[in-house]
């Protein structure tokens, strides 16, 4: 084989595009920094390795766009679905991982493949030849990062990502706490108790507002401003915009009774999920912070069940990179710059202005095999924006407004609407159900271009 294409970057973005080409006959090398080359975030070299939460959203198909894109990628092989249905975790209708054993065994599919290599390196300019796809995602290392903006003309636009806290099941006060699901969603058991809940009354949430309001916050760098994504928010940033802001977020008391005092209806609840197989890791939902270390023991201990908590990992915060794409890529990912050099690169994954795992992994399988065609002598058509996977490629291609470009995950808000259907609450069941049925048949004709659905 004398075509080889390059990876820059392991993640979920790199892993999938590394396993679509590599089906598709075509000699992929991973290069990969860690663990030579830390990140605030990592804490192993594995590849696919989780760094924020262990969940990967709603895996409803039928009414839920993030669910949709699992379907997708499903139905092509995906590398990383197929791994997180292995090491899948009870989590009330949505998909969450144990997140150890999913990263080694995306490690050891990768490694086992013989069609790919892994070199453990750090990539600290662009290439002037060759293949590439750059998928080094939210914490692109420095010294690339320069190299891009450099090639682009432009700084890179960045926001911060803030990571939630996970904490040890054994030091959880279950005579305050209960398991349930809202609404006890789920079809078993262990799905209608997926998550574990920790009441406060009135004041207690009222003292843990003062406490977050008045803890102390990472400082940013000189010349640094803040930016989250909405998706992401800081608990902080949240108690920031109203006091009753995460009272209608990620502490909601709805859809839950609480057995030790069932007549007395919480103010608010925060909500913890299993991260990982044994049970005896808990992080805590949407609890994102930018607290530090001594502040979040602290504040985080108020809540009822937590008072004696032992953190595993605290929250943290990071900076997170991304492409002014509208602007710098075209419909097929690849840098425009570059077109007419000896270099093909591509960019996939967070980078490209995209949010979420699912939605990192599903641009590294569409650049993967958009690659891999191009080494194969054809080019692959975009898939249509009536797909979950097509609505994505096409908002970072330029259906963004490229003046306000920002991150964005998966939502029906992307798709082209289906005629003939009534609008607004009452007839969103339909209309959801109208999207998918359709993505579903254009996605199934689309994958019928690559020869990979035959390998």
């Amino acid at each position: 084989m004398t075509q080889t294409l390059h990876i820059v970057g392991g993640g979920m973005a790199g892993s999938e595009a590394a396993w679509q080409a590599a089906h598709m006959g075509i000699s992929v090398v991973i290069h990969e920094m860690r663990p030579k080359v830390e990140t605030f975030a990592h804490k192993t070299g594995n590849l696919g390795e989780m760094v924020c939460s262990n969940s990967f959203r709603s895996d409803d198909d039928e009414q839920n766009a993030v669910g949709l894109l699992h379907w997708e990628m499903r139905a092509a092989n995906g590398l990383i679905m197929s791994t997180a249905d292995t090491h899948r975790l009870p989590a009330g209708g949505a998909l969450a991982v144990d997140r150890d054993p999913f990263a080694e065994t995306i490690t050891q599919r990768l490694m086992e493949h013989p069609n790919i290599s892994v070199s453990y390196e750090e990539i600290t300019k662009l290439p002037d030849s060759g293949s590439w796809i750059i998928a080094t995602g939210p914490l692109t290392s420095g010294t690339l990062g320069a190299a891009i903006a450099r090639e682009t003309g432009a700084e890179a636009l960045a926001f911060f990502d803030a990571i939630a806290p996970i904490l040890y099941y054994d030091s959880i006060d279950m005579s305050c706490a209960w398991m349930q699901s809202r609404y006890d969603k789920g079809e078993t058991e262990a799905e209608r108790t997926a998550y574990l809940n920790c009441p406060m009354d009135r004041d207690q949430y009222e003292a843990f507002i003062d406490a977050l309001l008045a803890a102390d916050k990472t400082e940013f760098h000189e010349g640094e401003t803040a930016g989250y994504f909405d998706g992401c928010l800081p608990i902080e940033v949240m108690a920031e915009r109203g006091r009753e802001t995460l009272r209608y977020g990620p502490m909601k008391p709805v859809g839950l009774t609480n057995p030790h005092q069932p007549d007395v209806k919480a103010y608010a609840v925060v909500q913890l999920r299993r991260d990982n197989a044994l049970g005896t890791l808990y992080n805590i939902v949407g609890f994102q912070t930018k607290m530090k270390y001594g502040a979040q023991t602290e504040v985080l201990r108020m809540i009822p069940g937590l008072e004696q908590a032992r953190f595993a990992r605290l929250g943290g915060i990071h900076r997170n990179t991304f492409l002014n794409s509208p602007t710098l890529l075209d419909g097929q990912m690849r840098l425009k710059s570059k077109l007419n050099s000896g270099a093909n690169i591509r960019f996939a994954g967070q980078i490209t202005g995209v949010e979420g795992y699912v939605e990192s992994a599903a641009m590294g399988l569409l650049a993967g095999r958009m690659a891999a065609a191009e080494l194969l002598g054809t080019q692959l058509d975009v898939p249509p924006n009536t797909t979950a996977t097509g609505a994505l490629i096409t908002h970072i291609s330029g259906g963004a407004e490229a003046k306000t470009f920002q991150p964005m995950n998966v939502n029906f808000g992307l798709f082209p609407p289906v005629e003939g259907l009534k609008g607004g609450r009452r007839g969103r069941k339909d209309r959801y159900k109208a999207y998918t049925d359709r993505a579903k048949t254009d996605w199934t004709a689309w994958l019928g271009q690559t020869p990979l659905d035959a390998a």
